[in-house]
Order: C-alpha cells, then sequence, then structure tokens
C-alpha cells in the first residue's frame, strides 16, 4: 500500500506545532487507526522518523509526525526549550487533533517514542486511556540515574551547583542560558557520549539542517527530576512494546530492562543489536521497525478484524 504525505499544524497550549501526515492511499472514507510521533532530546522529524512513519502508513495506518513546541518547525520562545511535561502536553494535543480526522478510528490510536521521547510515551501510556497501543524504543526511563551514568560523580555534583547558581541568577532576572546537546569529548555537553556527537553532528549536517545544537539549562534541571518510567506499572492493560538496543551507552540497557520488568502484562521486550542509534538506520531498523509494526498491527489493526468477525 502507498501513502501520501502532506504538512499539517496543530495548535498545542496556544502555539502551533507543526508536522507531516501519511495517509495511506486507497480506501477512503474508512476509519483506520492512528499512531502518533515524536522524536527524543532536543531532536527533529527529518532525523530519521520517516524510516517508521512510512512503513507504518503502507502498512494501512494514518501517522502523524510532529515537531514539539520550542523546537525544530514548531512555535515558542525560548528555542530549544525541552521540557518533558510541555512536550507531553503537546503529545496529548497531537492525539486530540488526529482523533478528529474523518479518516481516524479515536478508538485506535498508538504512540510511538524513542529515546528521550521513548519515556515520553512510558508516561502517556499510564495517564492517557486514549492511547491503546504504545511502542518505547531505547526510553529514557529515569533521568537521574541515567545522569550517573554518564557523568563521574565529582562533574555531575558540580553541575548540580551550577544549575542551582543558575536558577537563582534566572529568579533575579537573568538571561536564558543553553548549553551544547553534543561536543567533542572532554568539552561539557548534555548528551556526553562519543555516538551522541557523531550522530547528531552527522545527521543534522545532512538531512536536518533546522537542527540546533543546545538547549536550555531548564532542560537540564527536567532532564535530572524526569522519572518517565515511575507510573510504568499503570500502563497495563494498554499493550506495551519496549525495544531496547543490546549495547545501548546513552540511555543504558540494564535501565531500561529493569523498568520493562516492573511493567505489567500485556508486555513485550524486543533487544536489537547495537548501541542507541543504531535503531534509526540499517541494519538495526530492519530489527526496530518490523517489530513495531508488528506490535501495533496485532494491537490496533487486528483488533478491528476481530470486532468484525464478533458482530457478524
Amino acid at each position: 500500500m502507498a501513502h501520501i504525505r502532506s504538512d499539517v499544524t496543530f495548535k498545542s497550549e496556544g502555539l502551533n506545532c507543526k508536522g507531516w501526515l501519511y495517509l495511506p492511499e486507497g480506501e477512503t472514507g474508512q476509519k483506520k487507526p492512528a499512531i502518533v510521533m515524536a522524536h527524543g532530546f532536543s531532536a527533529v522529524k527529518e532525523m530519521h522518523l520517516p524510516n517508521f512513519a512510512e512503513r507504518f502508513a503502507d502498512a494501512g495506518f494514518v501517522v502523524l509526525v510532529f515537531d514539539y513546541r520550542f523546537t525544530g518547525e514548531g512555535e515558542g520562545e525560548p528555542r530549544q526549550h525541552v521540557i518533558p511535561e510541555e512536550q507531553h502536553k503537546d503529545y496529548r494535543n497531537a492525539i486530540t487533533w488526529i482523533s478528529q480526522h474523518p479518516e481516524v478510528d479515536e478508538e485506535r490510536i498508538g504512540i510511538w517514542g524513542s529515546s528521550y521521547s521513548g519515556g515520553h510515551v512510558l508516561h502517556l501510556a499510564a495517564v492517557d486511556r486514549r492511547v491503546k497501543a504504545v511502542v518505547a524504543q531505547v526510553p529514557l526511563v529515569h533521568g537521574f540515574k541515567n545522569a550517573q551514568r554518564l557523568m563521574r560523580p565529582d562533574v555531575l555534583n558540580n553541575f548540580i551547583k551550577d544549575l542551582n547558581e543558575y536558577r537563582r541568577a534566572r529568579y533575579n532576572g537573568g538571561e536564558v542560558q543553553h548549553v551544547a546537546v553534543v561536543a567533542p569529548e572532554g568539552q561539557p555537553s548534555a548528551l556526553p557520549t562519543p555516538d551522541s556527537y557523531e550522530w547528531f553532528i552527522s545527521t543534522g549536517g545532512t538531512i536536518a539542517p533546522n537542527w540546533r545544537n543546545e538547549v536550555t539549562l531548564e532542560t537540564m534541571e527536567a532532564f535530572l527530576a524526569y522519572n518517565p518510567a515511575g507510573l510504568i506499572e499503570l500502563i497495563s492493560p494498554t499493550p506495551l512494546l519496549m525495544v531496547v538496543a543490546e549495547n545501548d551507552e546513552l540511555t543504558p540497557t540494564d535501565l531500561a530492562v529493569e523498568a520493562f520488568q516492573r511493567a505489567r502484562e500485556p508486555k513485550q521486550l524486543k533487544i536489537i543489536p547495537g548501541g542507541h542509534f543504531d535503531a534509526y538506520t540499517n541494519p538495526g531498523l530492519s530489527h526496530s521497525a518490523p517489530a513495531a509494526l508488528n506490535w501495533f498491527k496485532k494491537h490496533l489493526l487486528e483488533k478491528e478484524t476481530a470486532t468484525e468477525l464478533i458482530t457478524q
């Protein structure tokens, strides 16, 4: 099945989020399941999300891929303000918007997230019962525990002191400050792993020219306080698939697996080869994308077929 992609805009908290809407060709007028997707920490939709959205749309799903407020094509100031609670609002407003599309069955909406948004969808699936299936790919599950893996204790302690001083400066009218998302080894950055630097600089320089290599320092405060898997037990009975890279250094594999163990059925864990960023392109994509597609088909598409058989 082929698909058509169009540019769309929807409102979130009074500002515009922009994205792509993928519609399967054929069968117009028939209600279809939908999938809402957004990217991870500071990332924009151009950063390989079409690799997944196209597969979902070709399988019969309506797909919305969007940029959050404050990043990419999303409106809002300050720029590069990556705050989980705000991004949750954008996801939920995206769900509301897509649920009103004439070709969408609002009772069959799934959400997909990766890395930081992999954490977002864990939280959202636990609190928003409109979500009927969820895929969390290489997810961040606990901000502070993650930071402890990426930073030496003395470096982390000094960073927290800097954040406290910045909070005081903000309170007294100081200007917004930023930190680099990635930087060469030895220089301060939000994501201090070599594969993060290579992926963001390469991807931003080739297919995502509107990605910016900075986030506000408030972003880092929010990162340390973020515990997206804190309600993971409440996702059930919504079906959860967690896709975890076996050698993930950015969002450590064992932290994700431990969080998955606390989730209740129905759930599935898919371990894929490679590191954090290998999930987005081949050969890793050949493992991550089919797993997600099969999960959504099982719980959103096949659900429709089963309902039809019962009512006949």
